[in-house]
């Protein structure tokens, strides 16, 4: 038996990259067209974080929410669950984040947010913004079809990471309770794209590196 040293990430992983970039591919053809609406709802949370108030912060706390509940349930459950035995609990975590945002942001009101204002909130605003629009591009510029291309609201890396950078945005401590989970699967999702030589690991990566630099501003 191999000693446990010379084992490598990719030791641990169940599926090819072919395999795993053809189910994103059927789940993508299979939620046509919930792709938009995913899009729309990260339009709003964009434009609703330009002007943060009380009402707002619930607002963007909700449609969060939403978004985290659907992949819970539409990806990691019904499709991830396939090729992943890690998938059952990936959904449990993103179901207790939409718990958290519904709970904590929208009925308790604790997702406040602070202007974005500063070096700070300007990169918040910035990674949010990518999330939208630069993330699902990684599949047509690495060679993969558009198909597989992953949309905010339906797809995990780019849910996790315009969430972590609005939320990093909270006031107070109550931030890192929202911003625990969209870190955790940026590091966990690195943990799987690294060994499949894919160059989204290392966006995700900063992704979280930058959500954290985010948080831990006192601007």
């Amino acid at each position: 038996m191999p000693e446990w040293w010379t084992y490598s990430l990719s030791d641990f992983l169940m599926f090819s990259p072919r395999t795993y970039y053809r189910q994103i591919e059927l789940y993508n053809l299979a939620i046509w067209p919930a792709q938009l609406a995913g899009a729309g709802i990260g339009a709003a949370i964009l434009a609703l974080l330009r002007r943060p108030s009380a009402q707002c912060s619930r607002v963007v706390a909700a449609l969060l929410a939403v978004c985290w509940l659907w992949i819970a349930w539409a990806f990691h459950f019904e499709r991830y669950a396939q090729i992943s035995t890690g998938a059952s609990w990936f959904a449990a975590a993103f179901a207790l984040q939409a718990i958290l945002l519904v709970g904590l942001g929208v009925v308790a009101g604790q997702a406040a947010l602070r202007p974005a204002d500063g070096p700070a909130g300007s990169i918040a605003i910035a990674l949010v913004a990518l999330a939208l629009v630069a993330y699902p591009l990684l599949a047509p510029l690495t060679g993969r079809a558009w198909t597989t291309a992953e949309v905010f609201g339906v797809a995990a890396d780019p849910t996790a990471i315009a969430t972590g950078a609005a939320l990093a945005r909270v006031r107070g401590r109550m931030r890192w309770v929202f911003v625990a989970i969209p870190i955790a699967w940026c590091l966990v999702s690195a943990a799987t794209l690294g060994p499949m030589d894919a160059p989204e690991a290392w966006v995700v990566l900063a992704a979280a590196a930058l959500v954290l630099w985010v948080a831990v501003s006192k601007e």
